[in-house]
């Protein structure tokens, strides 16, 4: 009793309780990326086989999510998260004691399925113990975690490879672990649980849909594109279509409920935050074989390239969460994206044999100026609007979103890898990339291996132009008011209105005088737009006295603020004319062409 009372009185406690695990497992998808030269060599795997260490974890990660937050609101956030985080440790253990490339994706699997239990938790505890008015910072610190994490994996892969060995990125998961679970015991509150159904068919459609989508991407380019691989990603396509279908007929609890992408921030920062899932995920890859098979590189020093990424959104995180409370975060993200596209493009035509280190650390480290820009706003965008009844499935749907760009970004990566490797190097060379030969290249084929992995870059860098996509269209919503201002009294001529009941007063102030949730004027659904009118409507001052009339933008309505208890004044009215009228009537005026008043 004592360590749920102080927990629920420190949410910021569990806040860095939870976010212990939730950085773990978002290091350990892209880990993998700095050590996957020194997988290949140990147990003698190709491209194929070693990216599959990625891809099983990302794809046992993704589908499982959705269900996962029900589970979460059915038997309590607190202990799935415990039991994912335990899941995820024990996988670990697996993962460094596996001695073949099948052994290794196998416990990659389990290892994603802790994750999947273990993410949806975050964000619904979030949403539950944090008051609105911390909420938002709260959700920039669980935001910026996911950005750090995705970049810190590949620079402890390296120190951990080059030091211990590649089974130590795994390895080293246990202690973190165990002390992960004891914060989250001692300090995550427990919570208030319900009876959700579970939509069974709907996780059945997906998990089938998307495990043979990723299948005949990655596998595509190994077999040829022959016809099986297409019939296997049609019928992949055809199970998502069916599962999309079956969400909107599900009279029930559905997986996604879909009334949820009516609200465009929300839909289209997923949009987003799949963009950004398969950018970080897929560039990883190519970046590291360049670094040590081009380069010759030792795995630390080809981790420590992306160093100052890390360091530069570390260090922009904060200063960005400032321009979120004051600017709307729509044209923070669109700047981000753009910022991610032109440096990935430019470090793609500087990966040459005889590049120096340094014009490649400069392209990375512009990298970690646009991902600064994207991460915390996209976080802070994508449920804000979402009634709370939808808190925990956005979330759900969010996480989820993010790593289905993760593993379609590293399943696409190595088909395009095998693709242009095949194009660029002679046949008789391409053994040499395989195996142990990729961590010790032939100087004559280092030029045609530096071209594949250039041309393999490009696809992150043309990806990255969806997030800007979707930031215009944000942008494009954001000028447009989800809700026109409704008045209380539209009298032509009249100056007078009811002041609206408490809670809803417009102007952005919430009923008892505090501000609403929202600073900016943004919302989900887009009403038309009236004729002007000359209306007047209320409003509270901050003071609370003395009412002031404004100009109402854009439809040239009159408004009057009115006093902080919502009382009524109204003038008298002129002799000889009805009561709540301040002017004479239209026929009056044209004869005696003048108003009175």
């Amino acid at each position: 009793m004592i360590r749920s009372q102080n927990a629920t009185s420190s949410p910021w406690h569990a806040l860095w309780a939870m976010m212990v695990g939730f950085f773990m497992i978002l290091v350990d998808a892209t880990i993998v990326s700095v050590a996957n030269p020194s997988i290949m060599a140990s147990l003698s795997a190709s491209y194929d086989a070693v990216l599959w260490v990625t891809s099983a974890y990302l794809l046992a990660y993704a589908v499982p999510l959705l269900v996962s937050g029900r589970l979460g609101d059915r038997f309590g956030p607190r202990n799935l998260y415990l039991l994912g985080l335990t899941v995820f440790t024990v996988a670990s253990l697996w993962c460094g004691l596996a001695d073949t490339i099948g052994m290794l994706v196998a416990a990659r699997v389990v290892q994603g399925m802790g994750a999947a239990l273990l993410t949806p938790q975050t964000l619904s505890t979030i949403t539950r113990v944090f008051p609105a008015a911390n909420r938002g910072m709260a959700m920039s610190v669980w935001g910026a975690t996911a950005g750090v994490a995705t970049l810190v994996g590949p620079l402890a892969g390296g120190i951990l490879v080059d030091s211990l060995g590649w089974q130590w990125i795994f390895f080293v998961n246990v202690p973190i672990g165990v002390a992960g679970v004891l914060l989250a015991w001692w300090l995550v509150p427990e919570l208030p649980t319900g009876r959700p159904r579970f939509d069974v068919l709907g996780v059945l459609l997906s998990g089938v849909g998307m495990f043979l989508i990723v299948f005949a991407l990655q596998e595509g380019q190994a077999h040829a594109w022959t016809h099986w691989v297409w019939g296997l990603m049609a019928l992949g396509v055809g199970f998502m279509a069916a599962f999309l279908f079956w969400q909107a007929a599900n009279p029930r609890d559905p997986l996604i409920p879909l009334v949820i992408f009516r609200d465009r921030d929300f839909s289209l920062s997923n949009l987003g935050v799949a963009t950004i899932g398969f950018v970080v995920t897929g560039m990883m890859v190519p970046i590291m074989f360049y670094a040590q098979a081009v380069c010759g590189l030792s795995p630390t020093r080809a981790a420590l390239l992306t160093a100052p990424m890390a360091i530069v959104t570390s260090l922009l995180a904060p200063y960005v969460g400032r321009i979120v409370d004051r600017a709307h975060p729509r044209p923070v993200i669109g700047f981000g994206f753009s910022v991610l596209a032109i440096a990935i493009t430019w470090l793609a035509f500087e990966m040459t044999p005889t590049t120096p280190i340094w014009r490649i650390v400069v392209p990375l480290t512009v990298t970690g100026v646009g991902m600064a820009f994207i991460w915390s706003p996209l976080a802070a965008t994508a449920t804000r609007n979402l009634p709370p009844q939808f808190a925990g499935s956005g979330s759900g749907v969010y996480n989820t979103t993010r790593q289905v760009g993760a593993v379609l970004g590293s399943a696409s990566m190595a088909a395009f890898m095998t693709w242009r490797i095949n194009d660029e190097m002679p046949p008789w060379a391409r053994q040499s990339a395989e195996g142990a030969g990729v961590t010790d290249l032939p100087a004559g084929l280092q030029a045609p291996f530096a071209a594949a992995m250039s041309q393999a870059l490009l696809l992150s860098g043309f990806v990255a132009l969806f997030g800007v996509v979707a930031a215009l269209f944000l942008l494009g919503f954001a000028r447009r008011p989800l809700v026109e201002p409704q008045p209380l009294a539209v009298e032509d001529g009249g100056d007078e209105g009811v002041s609206p009941p408490e809670g809803e007063r417009p102007g952005g102030v919430a009923a008892g005088g505090g501000r609403s949730r929202s600073r900016w004027r943004w919302s989900t659904a887009v009403t038309r737009r009236s004729p002007p009118t000359r209306t007047t409507t209320w409003s509270t001052s901050s003071s609370g006295r003395n009412p002031s009339p404004t100009r109402c933008p854009r439809s040239g309505t009159r408004a009057t603020r009115a006093p902080a208890t919502g009382t009524r004044r109204v003038r008298p009215a002129p002799v000889g004319y009805p009561a709540g009228t301040r002017s004479a009537p239209v026929s009056a005026r044209s004869r005696s062409g003048t108003s009175r008043g």
